[in-house]
């Protein structure tokens, strides 16, 4: 685990963004992992931009993200997929059919969770997995448990992430599960990018980095992985 204090959002957008138009350049086909949230919205704006100037297409690439609400439908405002249509997918020349995501139409979450894992085999597996972390240290929807996940699972969603996650729902009440990749699916990427900025994500970040490898913790197995890289700001840093 490589830990980088930066001075603030943007230069952390920066950094990540550059990170992945890089990889995608390299390799037109590239597998990305994508992430929910505040935290990758800055870096998606880097990314539409660069697609805007000409500097890359990402018409070849091949997208999984990490979660979806059941009992959403993908046009749903508070979906995940209509946040990521908004926010990087429909700004950029990224093909549809190439998109990957967990179902929230509760009749094919079982079905979606069995074949979520192999797909991302069939493509090659992640190149790049962009993360975020919760207050509670979860990455992806895994919540804090007694063990690690593996594949992808329906989960109950903790009091903390529903209190710090409903401020998106004004006009319905948050769902309370969701589907998510496990954390040996996450694990598995090649490459993992995760973002934390903000002083409520101190402590979390401090579990992360400092404290021991722990399913009570989700993301301090990012400890156990050979090429991860936390972006961090001072406010999110502040107890390292």
């Amino acid at each position: 685990m490589e830990v980088r204090v930066m001075e603030n959002t943007f230069e952390i957008s920066k950094a990540v963004s550059s990170i992945i138009i890089d990889e995608v350049k390299r390799n037109p086909k590239a597998v990305l992992g994508f992430a929910t949230g505040a935290s990758p919205i800055e870096t998606y704006k880097r990314m539409i931009e660069a697609y805007e100037n000409g500097e890359v297409s990402f018409k070849s690439i091949t997208t999984f993200n990490l979660d979806e609400y059941c009992g959403l439908t993908r046009d749903d405002e508070n979906s995940y997929f209509r946040f990521m249509k908004e926010n990087l997918f429909g700004k950029t020349d990224i093909d549809f059919s190439r998109v990957n995501f967990l179902s929230g139409d509760e009749t094919e979450s079982e079905k979606s969770c069995r074949e979520y894992s192999e797909k991302i085999a069939a493509a090659g597996g992640i190149d790049i997995q962009l993360l975020g972390i919760g207050t509670n240290g979860h990455i992806g929807f895994n919540e804090p448990s007694d063990s690690f996940s593996d594949g992808p699972f329906k989960v109950k969603l903790t009091q903390s992430t529903i209190n710090s996650n409903s401020k998106y729902f004004k006009d319905k009440k948050m769902p309370g599960y969701a589907l998510t990749m496990g954390i040996g699916d996450i694990m598995r990427a090649k490459k993992i990018l995760l973002i934390a900025t903000g002083e409520s994500k101190a402590n979390a970040v401090f579990k992360m980095i400092k404290g021991e490898v722990t399913p009570s913790c989700p993301a301090s197995v990012l400890q156990n992985h050979s090429n991860a890289v936390i972006y961090l700001d001072r406010e999110s840093a502040k107890l390292l």
